[in-house]
């Protein structure tokens, strides 16, 4: 991470020049401007930038659509400002003399546009606050890494592309080490981007890995996300080669997935999660509670028609909201022991919007300690053949009729999010409807 002092220092040497601002879209990429580095001082850490309001009304390939209030044709698409968050100045080592931060997205009297989706998280955040909670997460992003370069898989359609190993590299060392060349650039990169690594490893199929970092409350965790993500993307492009978060590339590859690990932290400091070696009842009524909403609020969860692709029968995608002690057949999957037992949700793909989904878990585990929700029996066995595990919403359609229908999303989020994302919704089902399945890969590929 970078002080105001250090930037100040290195612009002033010449090692930094460029300073990327950035926001995130609906779809979770980062948008923004590269700002000169004396500019920046200047002017922009006081007064931001501004951007035009499409941003947040666009959809996956970047077209305008009708239908969001807060930006369209009538009222001529004007700007909103791009604040900068000081607290998340980094440095950005594989693009040369680099740094970069986030940015809120606010209107011109200096109120937050709500819709933005890291607006959408701070909101649910600051509930956890006023009920003397921290909520902590870290999610585990897959990806699948091809031989091709970018403009190589465009010009291919996105068609039998070559993985950059051929075989299951599931915790491989042998067959993984021949990506580290790649992977090493991106734990070292990552590392010195200010966001700390735990490991990599291989995944479930052939080209796919993972690589994890630590856990940190929920913006910031939401935050590494995006940067992570986004870097993943940069380096394989520096490199030649393509990457992919799409949730389910192809029908012969497993999905590639994110996992998401929650908890409470009391004002202590403490796990809420456990009452001294036992389960606490703000954990049972946590687990209750996402387990109560998750359907209604699975268009955070699960954004976009391929999102639901991924969800098959022992494909190590749920297709329930069942919820187990460490079986990853059941969506919600209860792991660790003592200040470290945690709720980790199996059910959103790696294209997931990580303000979105964060966003959703922690609504819908609120709603529940605060409703004492009781989360059921646990599912012991194979959740994919059991009578009794109520499924996970199978397509689109499906999540945009429990959003359009749930009280609760309004209540939670607001009138003006429930209806900015129900458009977005209805938008993405709309549009891939008119579309063949490579039209669809081709959309989502280098945007998952």
């Amino acid at each position: 991470m970078l002080s105001l002092e250090e930037l100040e220092d290195e612009v002033a040497r010449g090692t930094i020049d460029t300073v990327v601002a950035a926001f995130t879209d609906m779809q979770g990429r980062l948008m923004g401007k590269r700002i000169q580095g004396e500019y920046f001082l200047e002017d922009v850490k006081d007064h931001g930038v501004e951007g035009c309001n499409y941003l947040l009304a666009l959809d996956m390939e970047m077209d305008p659509v009708p239908g969001y209030s807060i930006a369209n044709w009538e009222k001529g698409y004007g700007d909103f400002g791009i604040a900068p968050d000081m607290d998340t100045l980094r440095r950005i080592p594989w693009l040369d003399t680099t740094a970069m931060l986030l940015c809120d997205v606010v209107w011109h009297d200096g109120s937050s546009v709500a819709e933005s989706p890291r607006q959408v998280l701070i909101a649910q955040y600051e509930r956890a606050h006023e009920l003397g909670y921290t909520p902590m997460m870290s999610s585990e992003l897959e990806f699948y890494l091809y031989r091709e370069s970018y403009h190589e898989a465009w010009d291919k359609d996105y068609r039998g592309l070559t993985p950059t190993i051929p075989y299951i590299l599931d915790y491989h060392v042998l067959a993984t080490t021949m990506d580290e060349p790649f992977i090493h650039q991106l734990r070292r990169g990552m590392q010195g981007a200010g966001i700390p690594v735990e490991f990599s490893k291989g995944e479930a199929w052939a080209g796919q890995h993972e690589l994890n970092i630590r856990y940190a409350d929920a913006v910031t965790a939401a935050d590494r996300h995006t940067i992570y993500k986004n870097g993943v993307k940069e380096i394989a492009h520096l490199n030649g080669i393509s990457a992919t978060f799409m949730a389910k590339p192809s029908e012969k590859d497993i999905g590639s997935s994110c996992h998401i690990h929650m908890s409470l932290v009391d004002g202590a400091g403490k796990s809420a999660f456990v009452d001294g070696e036992e389960e606490s009842d703000v954990f049972r009524h946590f687990l209750g509670g996402v387990r109560n909403r998750i359907r209604e609020l699975a268009l955070f969860v699960a954004p976009s028609v391929n999102s639901y692709k991924r969800y098959a029968t022992e494909s190590w995608a749920p297709t329930s909201i069942s919820w187990g002690r460490d079986n990853r057949t059941c969506g919600f999957r209860v792991v660790g022991h003592g200040p470290s037992r945690r709720v980790e949700c199996r059910i959103p793909g790696a294209d997931v919007n990580p303000y979105l989904g964060f966003a959703a878990l922690l609504a819908a585990g609120l709603d529940g300690v605060e409703n004492a929700t009781d989360p059921g029996p646990e599912l012991k066995g194979n959740a994919y053949e059991a009578a009794e595990a109520e499924p996970f919403p199978a397509s689109l359609n499906e999540a945009i009729d429990l959003w359009e229908q749930s009280d609760f999303a309004r209540r939670a989020f607001g009138e003006g999010v429930w209806g900015h994302y129900l458009n977005y919704g209805r938008t993405e089902a709309r549009l891939f409807s008119q579309v063949v399945t490579d039209y669809e890969r081709r959309r989502m590929f280098e945007r998952g």
